[in-house]
Parts: structure tokens; C-alpha cells; sequence
């Protein structure tokens, strides 16, 4: 009778599981794509706004279908880790084969809508699948490597989104997107060494092959770039020299992550910071608001 119930439960809930299983609480990378839009006013009509939101959720879409492989290869593992055996397929209360099915439905979907979107678009979105298909399999393991393939997956959103409306970044914006990226990527995996100490081997086999002294500079010199590389961008873009009152907004943020990381021990999660750091969240605000006010009023 008990089993009857579980099931009965887990069947009502499988398009909820299903969702869960495709991590919503990680779509917050996505709003990378409305960058594009962001720094496009000028331009910017009803057209390109319909298909940034598109663009968005394919992203959201694709990256879902990425964990939902993810964690298909590895449920016998996550089931043996304190945290993860809660994820539905490793707790068991989704069903592996029908996860997987449900994943290759929305793969293909996403694949032909982003066609429709545009054919670079399509190859963007492609190339983002199987780069992240690649890391989760493998090259997560990699040293230095697993970093710079987070860092890609980001400037690809940030690529994708000027595709899907038909615009073209700068080197220098495209440049700062992926330091940016390196920066979190790096300081997340301070972070979980940190956390984890001795037993970091138990958590990510690739923390056996950093150190927090080489964390330390690689993070020194990803700020020190990022930095330079946005104000560098502000000055010699196409847009509004105005735009170099938000460096002190860029500066201010990553030093806060920084403090969060190094001082309060938090910042793992850089999805869950931007919810959850008051500080951190009004910079965002303040900075895509005065962006907005700069290219609406003074470009």
C-alpha cells in the first residue's frame, strides 16, 4: 500500500522532478544573452527583444539537458554524496531512462528552434552542448582547463545573444566576458578547497592538482585583467564614454565577491551569491540601470 502511494506521488510530481532536474536555480547564468540587448538600445526594437527572450530560454533549455546527462552518468556516485543524493535521479525518485528520454526530446527541440532563430545561433548553441557534454564527462578532471571551458561556456551565451538579434560584440566586451567568467570559475574552486581541505580529492578529483598559493595568483591576475580589459572596453567601444562611470561598479563587485570568498568563506556558488549577497545584487541593479540610462540618454 506504501508503494502504491510513492509511486502514485511520484508520478503526479514527474514534471516537476523533471524540472528540478534540470536545475532552474543555474538559468540565472543565462541572463548573460540579454547583454546584448542591453548594449544594443539604440537599436533595439520589439523584433530583437522577442528573440533575446527566446534566445534566453534555449540556453536555459540546453544547459538543462547538459545536467540532466550529467547527472545520468554519475547517479550511482551522487548517491554516496551528502548533498547530491537528494538530486532526483540520484534519490531515485525519477526514473533514469525517462530523464534521459525527456532530455533528448528537449535537445532536439532546442536545436531546431535555435535554427529557426538563426544558423550561427544554431551553431552556437550547439558548440555550447557539446563543450559542456565534454566537461561533464571529462574535461572537468582537467586542470587549468576545466576553468577555461566555464569561461567559454559564458562568452558563448554572451555571443549567442548578439546572433539571436543580430549584433556584434567587441573584442574588448567579449574579452572582459570571459575574465570575468575565469574570475568566478577560479574563486569557486578557492572556495572548495578550501571547504574541503584534506579531503578536496573526495569532492572534485581536479582540486588534487590546485593549491590555494596558486589559486591565489591566478585570481590576482584574472582581476588585474578584468579590470583593465572593461575599462579598456568603456573607453574604446563604439558606445558612450559615460560608460566609465560604472567601472567602480565592476571594481566593487569583484572585490566583494573576493571578500565573500576569502573572508567569509561563502561564494561557491556564484548563481546563489547574486541571489542571496544584498550587496553584490544592488551592484548588479545599479550597473545594468546606469548602463540603460548611459546608452538611452548620453550615447
Amino acid at each position: 500500500m506504501m508503494d502504491n502511494t510513492e509511486g502514485a506521488l511520484r508520478e503526479s510530481n514527474i514534471f516537476m522532478l523533471l524540472l528540478l532536474q534540470m536545475r532552474p536555480k543555474q538559468w540565472t547564468k543565462n541572463l548573460l544573452v540579454f547583454a546584448a540587448p542591453l548594449f544594443s538600445l539604440s537599436k533595439l526594437n520589439v523584433n530583437m527583444v522577442y528573440n533575446s527572450i527566446i534566445a534566453f530560454f534555449l540556453f536555459c533549455l540546453i544547459s538543462g539537458c547538459v545536467y540532466i546527462l550529467n547527472d545520468y552518468v554519475d547517479r550511482e556516485a551522487d548517491r554516496k554524496h551528502p548533498e547530491k543524493k537528494f538530486r532526483p535521479m540520484a534519490s531515485g525518485a525519477l526514473n533514469a531512462n525517462i530523464a534521459i528520454c525527456f532530455g533528448a526530446i528537449v535537445l532536439i527541440s532546442t536545436l531546431i528552434l535555435s535554427l529557426v532563430i538563426d544558423p550561427l545561433f544554431f551553431v552556437t548553441i550547439a558548440i555550447y552542448f557539446l563543450l559542456n557534454v565534454a566537461y561533464s564527462l571529462r574535461l572537468k578532471h582537467v586542470v587549468i582547463l576545466d576553468v577555461m571551458i566555464i569561461a567559454a561556456g559564458f562568452v558563448l551565451r554572451a555571443i549567442g545573444g548578439g546572433l539571436a538579434i543580430g549584433v556584434n560584440f567587441t573584442p574588448w566586451f567579449l574579452l572582459c566576458t570571459m575574465l570575468l567568467a575565469l574570475f568566478m570559475a577560479i574563486n569557486k574552486r578557492k572556495h572548495e578547497l578550501e571547504l574541503l581541505e584534506n579531503k578536496k580529492g573526495t569532492h572534485r578529483k581536479v582540486l588534487d592538482s590546485y593549491s590555494s598559493e596558486f589559486l591565489n595568483q591566478l585570481s590576482a591576475i584574472v582581476t588585474t585583467a578584468t579590470i583593465i580589459s572593461y575599462s579598456m572596453f568603456t573607453f574604446t567601444s563604439e558606445h558612450s564614454i559615460h560608460l566609465m562611470w560604472t567601472i567602480p561598479m565592476v571594481i566593487y563587485g569583484m572585490f566583494r565577491y573576493l571578500y565573500l570568498i576569502h573572508i567569509e568563506k561563502q561564494g561557491g556558488a556564484p548563481e546563489k551569491v547574486l541571489l542571496e549577497d544584498k550587496h553584490i545584487l544592488v551592484t548588479v541593479i545599479m550597473y545594468a540601470s546606469s548602463v540603460f540610462i548611459i546608452l538611452k540618454y548620453f550615447e
